[in-house]
């Protein structure tokens, strides 16, 4: 496990909810109980551990902020193993950073609203250097290029075909009109258990075409993957013990895996969603 940092209350937040997600058995994706697509959970480890500080610093621009915590993170593990997830919590670290505006949703709509060229251009900065796969080329606003408009208005280009920036575009909804939602109502049926996140990450594959598997693999593979997670998410949510759907999970983790299929954008919702979970706690808690 990482050490303990030393953090303020956002940065811990995102730094707990980077380490659940890993206890979580999430199909297909790198857990506690398996490995894969040549990455160890040790590497998000690391990576939670080298981007949680950047996480914590008040006041900065959501760009910076990316670009900040992806180049921490390709010094701790050389690789990309958070692109997703830094992108989705930066809005929320920075709207978490400033209590003003109303709940958490109401501010992290705000902070969206108010990103700038500057954000674009760091945040595609960000994303060349951790260089994800299967971006391939776009017609307008491609990463490649410098960015001319502002990063919301790059987002609501690509929100079609990759689920991140339709969370941009749309206000975060997946994370509180779908995430958020199933998190209470799993951590209200089991408590605190790994399967609430299980719960989660199994819900966005069942409802939402992952993205990362769609540029890789295509529509067809990402549509077969969400109809292959929908018995399992129903089943999971009959369970009075889910440890019962535990050999199916892992079954379908092992078949995921063996045709490289890696359901990356589900993994990143579920983060932001623990993400969020937390820091709407902290503000509870205070």
């Amino acid at each position: 496990m990482t050490r303990r940092l030393k953090l303020n209350a956002v940065g811990r937040a995102f730094h707990d909810a980077c380490l659940a997600e890993l206890e979580a058995l999430k199909p297909g994706n790198v857990h506690r109980f398996a490995d894969g697509h040549r990455m160890s959970i040790a590497d998000f480890e690391k990576s939670a551990a080298a981007a949680a500080p950047v996480m914590s610093k008040a006041k900065l621009p959501v760009g910076e902020r990316i670009l900040k915590a992806v180049e921490a993170t390709q010094k701790a593990v050389g690789q990309n193993t958070n692109l997703g997830i830094l992108l989705l919590a930066a809005p929320l670290a920075t709207a978490a950073s400033d209590r003003k505006g109303g709940e958490l949703r109401a501010r992290v709509s705000s902070v969206l609203e108010a990103l700038s060229v500057k954000d674009a251009k760091d945040a595609y900065k960000a994303i060349r250097k951790a260089a994800p796969g299967g971006l391939g080329e776009v017609p307008a606003h491609d990463v490649a290029a410098e960015p001319r408009v502002t990063l919301l208005e790059a987002m609501r280009a690509a929100e079609t075909r990759d689920r991140i920036a339709f969370n941009y575009a749309n206000g975060f909804a997946d994370i509180f009109g779908l995430g958020l939602p199933w998190l209470i109502q799993a951590r209200e049926r089991w408590g605190p258990s790994p399967f609430a996140t299980t719960r989660v990450y199994l819900g966005f594959l069942a409802h939402v075409p992952d993205t990362l598997i769609e540029r890789k693999f295509g529509a067809d593979a990402a549509a077969s993957v969400l109809e292959e997670a929908r018995p399992l998410e129903a089943g999971l949510m009959e369970c009075s013990l889910p440890e019962d759907l535990a050999a199916p999970l892992m079954a379908f983790d092992a078949a995921l895996k063996e045709r490289g299929l890696n359901p990356g954008t589900s993994a990143d919702l579920t983060v932001a969603t623990l993400f969020a979970a937390g820091l709407e706690a902290a503000e509870i808690a205070e």
